[in-house]
């Protein structure tokens, strides 16, 4: 599974019709299975409470219905949306939106019952209003919302802020989902990793953010203050519930990778790169524009706003020479992942502690395997260049003999093939 995450109002026309089979055939490109419809469902715009020129995506103010500022005719809306999956179905692809269980719009109103809320906020959300638990109806109406947007041919839900609702309505609602619809696809935002495995057994997700496992380990590599041992100990904290995790590097809540708050360039985010998107065959997840350097220069704090209606991404119009570099390292490392997707992974980085060039602080090794490919990749999280003699464990496919020689560039990475 490859996810590219999409602001939908700031890609290319910042309509729907703005995706057209060139955009698919982009996607495509890049090996990308499913689509996340960031910002599809109608939320508030133009209230004195809302954030920024346009206002939040998770500031929901009716669950049946499309934002009108998305569509050609706003009277047509929802019929354009129907043809919006009908094309990413047609090019093969999935749909996933999200679903917003913590709260709604203070004005939420729907024609099917509405929402009971608490008629507070958390955090610092003031263009929310919290939803009621404590109100059975709420159960059932939030259960046919997901029903409603699944007959509409929406293949899956990116589930916000999924920790601060009760665990045994998650069970309830995905449950009562798959009764129905049971190819359907949940994922959750969650930090706590140590409630990981309570989200999986007991709620019943399908995939996890691993933002608080991975995606941190990187980001310290990246800023020069973690350990590359580090990277192995995540992966050997979650266990049996690695598969379950959807690795990113990129999304609408955080920094863009190439921002001067993150790396500062895309270039050295290529080592956590190739460790986020080859380690392990699990899920993983693009967010619009970061296969292109994307550095959100005219966001907030290095991130591309979700409030404001800023400068659209367009991958399709014309590149400049430093987009296409990026973007072929993208391409590359992405196309690897789709041929590996069934392959094994051995760490060998616990078996490289008197390898010559090898150190175990800032370089990470590992081996993809399967029945017609043994990859090596070799990352370097440093801003030297590295050579090291990589020995392979008796235990690890033999296609490369006992040792491996390795170079790789100031945080970069090389993958060797047999």
């Amino acid at each position: 599974m490859l996810i590219y995450q999409v602001l939908t109002r700031l890609w290319r026309s910042g309509k729907m019709s703005g995706f057209d089979q060139a955009s698919f055939d982009y996607l495509r490109s890049l090996g990308v299975s499913h689509v996340w419809y960031t910002g599809i469902i109608r939320h508030s715009v133009g209230r004195p409470y809302v954030k920024g020129n346009l206002g939040s995506p998770y500031s929901i103010i009716d669950y049946y219905d499309v934002n009108p500022y998305l569509a050609d005719n706003p009277d047509c809306r929802m019929a354009e949306f129907e043809d919006l999956v009908r094309r990413t179905h047609e090019a093969g692809l999935k749909v996933i939106i999200d679903f917003v269980p913590n709260h709604v719009s203070p004005e939420y109103s729907d024609s099917h019952g509405g929402i009971k809320t608490l008629h507070r906020c958390d955090y610092d959300w003031t263009d929310t209003d919290k939803i009621d638990y404590g109100c059975p109806d709420n159960w059932d109406r939030l259960l046919a919302i997901t029903r409603f947007w699944a007959s509409k041919g929406v293949d899956g839900f990116r589930c916000d802020m999924a920790e601060l609702v009760p665990l045994d309505f998650w069970r309830y609602l995905i449950l009562g989902s798959k009764q129905t619809y049971p190819n359907l696809e949940f994922i959750a935002e969650v930090y706590e990793t140590g409630s990981y495995d309570r989200f999986i057994y007991t709620g019943g997700f399908d995939y996890l953010y691993d933002k608080s496992g991975l995606y941190d380990t990187l980001r310290e590599m990246v800023s020069g203050s973690g350990q590359a041992w580090d990277i192995t100990g995540v992966w050997q904290k979650l266990g049996p519930l690695q598969p379950h995790m959807l690795n990113f590097l990129e999304n609408h809540d955080e920094q863009r990778l190439a921002s001067p708050w993150f790396a500062g360039s895309a270039q050295k985010g290529y080592s956590a790169l190739a460790v986020s998107a080859l380690f392990y065959p699990c899920p993983f997840m693009l967010y619009f524009g970061q296969e292109l350097g994307e550095g959100a220069h005219d966001g907030a704090a290095g991130r591309t706003s979700i409030f404001d209606d800023q400068r659209h991404i367009d991958p399709l119009a014309p590149l400049s020479e430093a987009q296409q570099k990026v973007l072929e390292v993208y391409r590359r490392v992405l196309n690897l992942r789709e041929e590996l997707s069934g392959a094994d992974n051995f760490d060998l980085c616990y078996f490289q502690k008197a390898a010559l060039g090898f150190d175990m602080r800032r370089h990470f090794a590992f081996m993809r395997h399967d029945g017609q490919h043994t990859v090596v990749v070799f990352a370097n999280f440093s801003d030297k260049p590295a050579s090291a003699c990589l020995r392979i464990p008796p235990e690890a496919p033999r296609a490369f003999g006992s040792e491996v020689m390795a170079e790789a560039g100031p945080w970069d990475f090389t993958i060797l093939k047999k």
